[in-house]
Parts: structure tokens; C-alpha cells; sequence
């Protein structure tokens, strides 16, 4: 899974102007992020038509805040630079909860 670098909200859209990606915002010191993180390479494999990104929270704070990304882990999907949906929040999630956002969209 690739690791963005920090980057504006412009820069990131621009980034992701071009295809379906799948941003998962974390952060090394969040006990829920290590509880779904071992489950994300299955993930990843189970939907090839999204490029999955890494996004350090701590390290892209700026960005996570015009994002109004406030709980982590988080996932935010993006379509041809468009967001497509967002399952944002503090809360534990499972590998099915995961599945079924992604599946929704």
C-alpha cells in the first residue's frame, strides 16, 4: 500500500484526479488502526479497482483537518478527484464493517 507524503488538500486531489482510490488514515499510536491494519493487505486484494493510500494523520494533520477527518482509522473514497464517501470516526473497525462500506459505494 503506498504512503502518502504530506500534502495539501489541492495537491491530493490533484493526485487522485485520474481513478478510484481508497484513503486510510492512521497513526502509529492508535490501537485501532493496529487492530485493522493486519486485515487492509486482504482488503486491498479484494478490490483491485481501488489504489489504496496510507495517510499518517500526525504526519498530514493539516490535510486530516480540512477533511474533517477527527477520528481514526478512516476511510474516505475518491473517484476521479470527486470524494464518493467517507466512513469516518473514532470507532473500532472490523474487516467486515470495512467490506460493507466499500461494497455500498
Amino acid at each position: 500500500m503506498e504512503q502518502l507524503p504530506t500534502m495539501n488538500l489541492e495537491e491530493l486531489k490533484t493526485k487522485l484526479s485520474d481513478g478510484k482510490y481508497m484513503l486510510f488514515f492512521t497513526a502509529g499510536w492508535c490501537p485501532d488502526c493496529a487492530f485493522i491494519k493486519p486485515a487492509m493487505p486482504e482488503i486491498e486484494a479484494e478490490y483491485p479497482d481501488y489504489t489504496f493510500i496510507t495517510v499518517d494523520r500526525d504526519e498530514n494533520i493539516d490535510l486530516a483537518a480540512d477533511m474533517a477527518i477527527f477520528g481514526i482509522p478512516s476511510f474516505v473514497a475518491f473517484e476521479n478527484g470527486e470524494e464518493i464517501g467517507r466512513f469516518v470516526n473514532k470507532d473500532r473497525k472490523t474487516k467486515k464493517q470495512v467490506e460493507e462500506f466499500i461494497d455500498s459505494l
